[in-house]
């Protein structure tokens, strides 16, 4: 309901900005002051009416959300700037349609008409940030299969998800979607888990083991009996968990909002007080009148209305050239001051991908050959580490050799036979099971530093060991050492064990580490540093976007999952951590240059607004409302060329 609420007025504001846009033009055209400036004529009988009446289409059409806004910010005593708006394109619609009626003085036509452009394209381009969170919620469901293979006493059947419910045995095959939470009961294979809990290798299922619904099977066939369907599921579990997030995160007031409050009150005080001082005066209604429209022309926020969004159009436009997306302008906004940065591991501080990184011989045989023979033996198989020793042995140059009576040993390795002898390529799990004993202090250590080691072993004799790892980005070093300087800490989140994610802290000298945290886990990680710090959470996993929503600001790396960047706030899509602190840099310049723009488009009116209400008109100075429009005019021009002195 939200969605659809804030779709309407994204929709909404685009119809009315571009009509009003488009009557905009002629109202140039016939406007005195531009025929002047411009030095044409274009004059006929009743083009004042003609003026008039398309102003007051703008007025009624284009102005009808600010006049609504104005009526509901009066009525809740909350003046801002709705109130303002609608008091200043009332203020010069009116007093110009008493001009073209007849009375003495100049009309605001122009003035009116962009007025109302400019603050329908900044809330156009302020809606189109809101939208955009909800559809986290559609990718997260997506996630799931639409059908599942569903055995019966009369074979296996395919059927809907919708048809599934506890107690149901259902067949997965390899390379298959896990239909819903169970428990497996009969087959064995390795299950990816990754993009649901984080843990970067795949996990082994056998009998009695349970499995989630939308993790990966890969290499075996599952007998799953469902135990949770729907919103029982641990991923529908999630979805809740965003949900709540979402609707709970705080709201920060807009700058332009607090800027235009004060302003509104400055233009209501400083306007009547004008009209009334000089009619105590003795001057004249109209002169008193012109006065006041000259004040509250001269205080039209027309630089305020560009103060922000234009600031913010610029910065977004850099951002992406630098591979930086903001999809949360206020989000955005706040990492300025973000004390805090959490990073995942998997694919974010690391490639998220196995790599061989040690070699260890347990016997004469030269690491070379060992290496030759495991790729033998994995050249056939899509296993993850199979494909990281062949990618190994590839860059070595080594070739595999034939093997005959090639066997794959799910869930513990693989064996086939060369040149006469039978080698196995196997598990830890497998070498305990078989009570193989071997004492190798390297091959510990590299074990308790959380590194995946695989056995090679001839017949029943271990020769060599391999150790694999998530390889750490090189820009990790660079982006935690200059988030150090910047004086903000960094942790790091991960389903990876504890020996893994030491390993990983250590070596990028991060501030701290949570290891082995489930996704709501994550979520409760970040909701405990944001009770006192500011945080950021960077991610790129399904596991991720509780989190991401958690955090004071989102990040999500671009190559990661579509359900982390819909719940993120901020898009890195260049899987560079570095740009994080970009971000941060450039969000700590936007803020400069917003600041600077409202300070300017209300400061200026300490000069303009006195000159505005006449208060040198003693000593002859006296600033017409044609000066006033000029002068509210230039301030818009400096606004916007400052804004696009951006640099980051």
């Amino acid at each position: 309901m939200n969605h659809s609420h804030h779709q309407h007025m994204l929709l909404d504001f685009k119809k009315r900005f571009f009509v009003s846009l488009i009557l905009t033009v002629p109202v140039l055209l016939l406007s005195p002051f531009f025929q002047k400036v411009l030095g044409y004529s274009l004059t006929f009988s009743g083009d004042r009416y003609v003026l008039f009446a398309l102003a007051m289409v703008v007025y009624i059409y284009g102005g009808a959300p600010f006049i609504r806004g104005a009526r509901k910010e009066l009525l809740s005593k909350q003046p801002g700037m709705m109130t303002l708006i609608g008091m200043a394109i009332s203020v010069a619609f009116f007093y110009s349609a008493a001009v073209t009626l007849g009375i003495s003085g100049k009309t605001f036509y122009w003035e009116l008409v962009t007025l109302i452009d400019i603050m329908l394209l900044g809330h156009w381009i302020e809606m189109r940030s809101v939208m955009g969170a909800s559809r986290a919620l559609e990718e997260l469901i997506k996630l799931m299969p639409v059908e599942a293979h569903l055995i019966t006493p009369d074979g296996i059947k395919d059927v809907s998800m919708q048809e599934i419910k506890p107690g149901d045995m259902v067949l997965v095959k390899p390379g298959e979607k896990i239909p819903s939470d169970g428990v497996v009961i009969e087959g064995s294979s390795n299950v990816d888990e990754s993009m649901l809990t984080g843990e970067s290798k795949p996990v082994f299922k056998r009998p009695g083991a349970e499995v989630i619904g939308g993790s990966i099977n890969h290499d075996g066939a599952l007998k799953i009996e469902i135990r949770s369907t729907g919103k029982d599921t641990y991923l529908m579990q999630i979805v809740e968990l965003v949900k709540q997030a979402q609707t709970t995160r705080s709201k920060t007031q807009d700058l332009a909002n607090k800027a235009a409050f004060w302003l509104t009150i400055i233009a209501i005080t400083a306007g009547f007080s004008t009209l009334g001082i000089w009619i105590a005066l003795g001057k004249p209604l109209l002169f008193a009148l012109e006065r006041m429209v000259t004040v509250m022309v001269i205080t039209c926020p027309h630089a305020l209305g560009l103060a922000v969004p234009l600031v913010v159009s610029v910065s977004t436009s850099k951002s992406a050239r630098k591979g930086i997306l903001i999809r949360d302008r206020k989000a955005f906004e706040r990492i300025k001051d973000v004390d805090v940065v959490i990073f995942d591991k998997t694919g974010t501080l690391t490639e998220g991908n196995f790599e061989v990184t040690d070699v260890v011989s347990l016997s004469n045989i030269q690491e070379t050959e060992i290496i030759k023979l495991a790729v033998s033996l994995e050249a056939n198989s899509e296993h993850p580490i199979a494909r990281a020793i062949v990618r190994y042995g590839e860059s070595k140059n080594i070739k595999p050799e034939k093997v005959i009576d090639f066997a794959a040993i799910p869930g513990k390795g693989a064996k086939g036979r060369m040149d006469a002898s039978e080698y196995w390529i196997v598990s830890p799990n497998y070498i305990a099971e078989q009570g193989i004993e071997f004492n190798n202090e390297r091959i510990m250590n590299l074990l308790n530093s959380g590194k995946t080691v695989v056995f090679l072993m001839d017949d029943n004799t271990v020769i060599g060991a391999i150790a694999l790892g998530d390889k750490v980005r090189p820009e990790s070093r660079k982006a935690i050492a200059e988030l150090h300087k910047l004086g903000i800490k960094a942790y790091m989140l991960t389903g990876d064990n504890k020996a893994v994610a030491k390993t990983v802290a250590d070596e990028l000298k991060m501030d701290g580490y949570f290891a082995e945290v489930l996704p709501h886990e994550k979520a409760m990680k970040v909701k405990e540093l944001a009770k006192k710090y500011i945080v950021a959470m960077v991610g790129d996993g399904i596991n991720d976007a509780p989190a991401l929503v958690e955090a004071h600001a989102g990040i999500a790396i671009g190559a990661g999952t579509q359900v982390a960047i819909e719940s993120a706030d901020i898009v890195l899509s260049r899987n560079n951590p570095e740009d994080v602190v970009e971000t941060i840099t450039l969000s700590k310049a936007t803020y400069r240059k917003m600041m600077q723009n409202l300070i300017w488009a209300t400061g200026y009116n300490v000069v303009a607004i006195p000159l505005a209400a006449g208060a040198l008109y003693s000593i002859g100075v006296l600033l017409s409302p044609a000066m006033g429009a000029v002068l509210m005019s230039l301030s818009t021009v400096i606004v916007a060329i400052n804004a696009r002195l951006l640099k980051a």
